[in-house]
């Protein structure tokens, strides 16, 4: 048998990496990891974590704008900027060092550089070490795209937006996804005129229409000044730094920032990925198979640069899996069905299951699909003088009764998912959400109390 350096070669110490390493470490397999950036990747460093952060603190000015309807009295504090930027950072490099921690505690070996396949068991880190393994996993994520439109240079990706400076009082956001909206909200709460702009129709392709067209609303309720069917033609600065967008409709558009979050693709240049004989998708994503494996059985490819589903949790469970695969029984299996997520706008979506557009593709019989939903003021607002309304909503396939689909805008929508999600997995069915006893008075107990179906097309 040929002699390896290590048993499994893990490139990219993201959320996906770290978990492969640290968990096969843990059983005794000889690990190797390279990573030339911050542990964690774009999840704690950039993305889902900052975030949230950020998404808390546009929070608290709501809550300090509608405590008046419930007594309280003064002024309101303001946002010192960059005291938010230095404590994120705290607490990013906090979990940085766990990662850290994490990795060595488990035994296996970090190499701090950028990696390279030259062969199916060969990778070269940094051009300081050549290092072989019986098993090499790519696992580098994704990084944000920018379209080549005129004036590219001026722009941000969502990676530089924790540490602007100055905080910018005006914000041009372009795109319509996850991020673009999430940054909309949170900057438009913390204080910033922001305007969104997206070529398509609608905000959040591929989510239900109707929470599409509710978040839309809810945040240009809030102040997001959204244009749909609308692109940008160029963007040029003036001398006083000011940053103005051309639309192909011919509007202008001033910004101190312009973010453009248009998508995310594969982290796979220049890593010798072809050369090796590793077959990419024509987005630079690396093709695999069930079992996470390239065109060269020996490189597996987990999480974003797989392309397979962009979200953490699911780079999670494929680290998992692929870790059994590898290393265990291989029966463990990462499941795609019934996936929940959640988009942190003001006020937050939560969502698990099919789409009502998907569920009547999936089951086209007539009238086999049923949906409830309502749409009202929820309690705290009764007194806080805020117009935010919550929109809940259920898709039911009529033939077993089973819920398929499970919507939400509104506060705190992903903890409350994420209880449901449990259910819908394991199969629940109207009545047993018709039977299940609601906690009163909470947002949540919607779901269990709708008993009237809409009408279709209504």
């Amino acid at each position: 048998m040929p002699s390896f350096d290590f048993d499994l070669f893990v490139i990219g110490a993201g959320s996906a990496g770290v978990r492969l390493s640290r968990m096969a470490a843990q059983r005794g397999v000889r690990v190797g990891i390279a990573e030339p950036a911050a542990l964690g990747g774009t999840c704690v460093n950039a993305g889902c974590i900052p975030k949230k952060l950020y998404s808390y603190a546009a929070g608290y000015a709501e809550a300090f704008h509608e405590s008046a309807g419930y007594g309280w009295r003064g002024v309101a504090p303001t946002l010192d900027w960059d005291a938010l930027k230095k404590a994120r950072a705290k607490e990013i490099e906090r979990l940085n060092e766990i990662y850290g921690q994490m990795l060595k505690g488990a035994g296996a070996k970090l190499f701090e550089g950028y990696a390279r396949i030259e062969g199916p068991h060969t990778v070269a880190v940094a051009n300081k070490h050549r290092i072989s393994a019986e098993h090499i996993v790519i696992a580098t994520g994704g990084e944000p795209l920018v379209p080549d439109v005129p004036g590219r240079e001026f722009v941000v990706t969502s990676e530089k937006m924790f540490d602007l400076d100055p905080f910018p009082k005006r914000l041009v956001v372009v795109g319509g996804g996850y991020i673009a909206c999430e940054f909309a909200s949170i900057f438009n709460g913390l204080g910033s005129k922001v305007t969104l702009i997206q070529r398509g129709g609608a905000v959040l392709n591929g989510f239900d229409g109707e929470v599409r067209t509710f978040i839309a609303s809810e945040m240009g309720r809030a102040g997001v000044e959204i244009h749909l069917n609308t692109t940008v033609a160029s963007i040029t600065k003036r001398k006083d730094g000011t940053l103005c967008v051309a639309s192909s409709q011919g509007a202008q558009h001033e910004a101190d920032v312009v973010l453009y979050a248009t998508g995310r693709g594969p982290n796979t240049d220049d890593m010798g990925l072809e050369a090796a004989g590793v077959k990419l998708a024509t987005n630079g994503a690396v093709v695999v198979d069930a079992h996470y494996r390239s065109s060269v059985p020996s490189i597996h490819a987990i999480g974003d640069v797989s392309s397979r589903m962009q979200l953490t949790p699911v780079a999670l469970g494929e680290a998992m899996a692929l870790l059994e695969h590898l290393f265990g029984d291989g029966k463990r299996k990462m499941d795609y069905e019934f996936i929940p997520t959640a988009v942190f706008t003001h006020p937050n979506i939560g969502t698990v299951g099919m789409t009502e557009e998907n569920a009547r593709k999936e089951f086209p019989g007539e009238d086999d699909i049923v949906v409830f939903r309502a749409d009202f003021r929820a309690l705290r607002h009764t007194l806080s003088g805020s117009e935010e309304r919550t929109f809940v909503k259920l898709v039911v396939q009529k033939k077993t009764d089973r819920v398929v689909g499970l919507h939400m805008v509104g506060p705190e929508a992903g903890e409350v998912v994420q209880g449901f999600a449990i259910a819908l997995r394991a199969g629940a069915t109207k009545a047993l959400f018709d039977s299940t006893i609601g906690i009163h008075p909470t947002v949540a107990e919607e779901f269990v109390t709708l008993r009237t179906p809409v009408a279709k097309g209504e």
